[in-house]
């Protein structure tokens, strides 16, 4: 990342302009934007203001449902609010999409590094959008000891956030992993049985 917005200008630039790219017919409102890319409102409407300028992205009123909370009820209402769209007509997308998504989206030891805080790692796969495999069941398989699953989820949300796209991933401690894959569970078997590479691998796991 640190080339790339070194390249881009900034770290929140290259991390919104990958939200779009990963999700090219979706508006988001500045509001979205800064919950996606974990960075201040502050910080998006002057990013979208260049991207705006640089043609990446055009204005769009959209409409989306958003809960209204009223005492101890929740409703959901339906809102209507400008916000912005990758623009498919920008010259220099192509060029843009394979700088940014085409290749390596996260360095592998920077993935371990994050997931070994928040446990004993013993085996990490990625798939998915890592290998750009859209079939992939999952993106990321985690297998460790003592793992903290709420710090995971949290590491996962800023994953997701340098990313620009949700994940989808799966987290066992290695007792149930093991158990799991004795028993031939169908969602190993299908993380296992299809396209993956094992980044952190200290499991006799069978298949590449």
């Amino acid at each position: 990342m640190d080339t790339l917005s070194k390249l881009f200008g900034s770290e929140a630039k290259v991390k919104i302009m990958r939200l779009f790219l990963f999700n090219p017919d979706q508006p988001y409102s500045p509001n979205e934007i800064a919950q996606r890319a974990r960075v201040s409102v502050a910080v998006v409407r002057h990013e979208t203001t260049t991207l705006r300028r640089m043609g990446m992205i055009k204005g769009k009123r959209f409409s989306h449902n958003v809960p209204v909370k009223k005492g101890k009820v929740t409703t959901i209402k339906k809102k209507t609010e400008g916000g912005w769209v990758l623009n498919s007509a920008f010259p220099y997308l192509l060029a843009i999409q394979n700088l940014l998504i085409n290749t390596s989206l996260f360095r592998h030891d920077d993935l371990i590094r994050k997931l070994n805080a928040v446990g004993k790692m013993k085996l990490v796969i990625v798939s998915g959008v890592f290998t750009r495999d859209a079939e992939s069941r999952v993106d990321l398989l985690v297998v460790g000891d003592s793992v903290r699953f709420a710090a995971l989820e949290n590491v996962v949300r800023t994953i997701e956030s340098e990313i620009g796209k949700e994940l989808k991933y799966a987290a066992f401690e290695t007792a149930d992993f093991e158990y799991r894959l004795g028993m031939y569970d169908k969602l190993i078997r299908d993380i296992l049985d299809f396209p993956h590479k094992k980044i952190l691998s200290r499991l006799n796991v069978p298949f590449n």
